[in-house]
């Protein structure tokens, strides 16, 4: 009874000294990225001297030997690139919307308008067909043969959460075109997936279904959207589109891998990663350059305060997120190929704001684990760790090797203002937000790190 009731009055303190060292250490994370961080300068390099980079392009070649030469130079115990085909989709000449006739009359005005990433080009003019979404193309389906369907579903404002309006709103970009060409459109517009006050439009991946015509897509800028839209409900309206992309054989491409190498469990993983990739049309400051930037933030602190990992921790810089997540499947693939032990993976690619916390996907053991280190990060921005999230690249791992995942999130109400739009630029950045970010990963690599799940 004596020991039990001494260890009853010994555990709390116990308890009590690891969290004060916990904090301790976290605060140095903290207080090293703020004075000496690294990811704002990497992020202004990596955006100016290389800019947008689609999978396939000699920016992304550029980038990928930018990322080994930076991860090496931070000291990576090894750093190593992971070789995967990449699909090569070009824009070519540039994208042209125009109006060209209004019940019967000569117009002349251009939209500001992007094709959507994976489409293929062409030239076509016709009568546009305005709708609302897929129910009401569905009614007036007969009305579509040889016609330019123009999706306008706009960003529900009522959800708090952008992110959802995105999931809502983005079937019209994957699906839009094919759901159109199965009725005859000839092409298809869309308004842009964003609640910008701008008219910046904003490409993203389109899919084809096979079964129908490839036919044009392009998505419209907000204001030219809705210029679009008041014309059709009163008048018929006639569009040209002019767009010249097209697939080249598929190329080589590269994950970026760096790691701190494990002192009681080598064998044993832990990944950080953000993708390397971006849209050809911006400089993939917020998407996902922020994301490549705390990744290897998260690495040069660690290194800097000298911490040396119980596990292996992996520092990746994935490719081709954007349009066709070769880069996530080629790491779980080959992780599963080599039996390796994933115990968990963490990935950034929602943008550099200001931190708010973690989306987790893993069993309930272990997400309240993790819920548990709450208020060692608390005081760095970190308010919630939810059930649910991640993010696409090391969505496989959890696919392949049912490893617990989760996914940073800032705050994300300004995020799919830039999203894909030529704004996502490095001057949209703000360098404080951005290693808070960095700030916070690291504190959470550190703790799954020393404790496990």
């Amino acid at each position: 009874m004596k020991k039990i009731l001494l260890l009853a009055l010994v555990l709390p303190f116990l308890a009590s000294a690891q969290f004060t060292e916990d904090s301790i250490f976290i605060k140095k994370i903290s207080d090293d990225v703020l004075t000496n961080g690294k990811a704002y300068d990497l992020l202004h390099s990596l955006t100016k001297k290389i800019g947008g980079r689609l999978a396939g392009s000699p920016q992304f070649a550029q980038a990928v030997q930018w990322g080994k030469t930076v991860m090496k130079e931070l000291g990576a115990d090894t750093v190593y690139l992971q070789e995967t085909m990449v699909p090569h989709w070009v824009r070519g000449n540039g994208d042209k919307v125009m109006i060209t006739e209004e019940n019967g009359k000569t117009k002349n005005i251009t939209l500001d308008a992007l094709a959507l990433g994976n489409s293929l080009g062409g030239n076509v003019t016709a009568s546009v067909i305005a709708v609302k979404d897929f129910t009401e193309l569905e009614r007036r389906k007969d009305e579509v043969k040889g016609k330019i369907v123009f999706y306008n579903y706009p960003f529900n404002p009522t959800y708090i959460v952008p992110s959802r309006a995105y999931a809502e709103s983005g079937v019209y970009r994957r699906n839009g075109p094919s759901r159109a060409a199965k009725y005859g459109a000839v092409g298809v517009l869309i308004r842009s997936l964003t609640e910008a006050t701008d008219n910046n439009p904003h490409t993203g991946a389109t899919a084809y279904n096979d079964s129908f015509p490839k036919i044009p897509c392009a998505a419209l800028g907000l204001a030219d959207a809705e210029r679009l839209w008041v014309m059709c409900q009163s008048s018929t309206v006639k569009v040209a589109i002019h767009t010249h992309a097209q697939f080249l054989p598929d190329t080589i491409g590269h994950n970026v891998v760096a790691e701190l190498k494990g002192t009681e469990q080598p064998d044993h993983y832990i990944t950080v990663g953000g993708h390397l990739d971006s849209w050809d049309v911006n400089e993939g400051a917020h998407d996902d350059g922020a994301g490549v930037v705390h990744t290897i933030e998260v690495m040069r602190v660690l290194k800097a305060l000298g911490y040396r990992p119980r596990h292996t921790i992996r520092f990746v810089l994935f490719a081709n997120e954007e349009n066709g997540l070769r880069g996530g499947e080629k790491y779980a693939t080959m992780a599963k190929e080599k039996n390796e032990q994933h115990i968990f993976a963490l990935e950034s690619d929602e943008g550099g704001f200001t931190p708010r916390g973690f989306g987790v996907t893993a069993p309930i053991a272990s997400l309240q684990k993790i819920q548990s280190w709450l208020p060692l990060l608390k005081p760095y921005g970190t308010e919630t760790i939810s059930a649910g999230g991640g993010g696409a690249d090391i969505g496989p791992l959890a696919r392949n090797l049912k490893t617990p995942l989760a996914g940073f999130i800032p705050d994300n109400q300004r995020y799919f203002d830039v999203h894909h739009a030529r704004s996502d630029v490095f001057e949209n950045v703000n360098k404080r937000e951005l290693h808070l970010g960095a700030v916070n990963m690291a504190g959470l690599i550190y703790l799954v790190d020393k404790y496990g799940l």
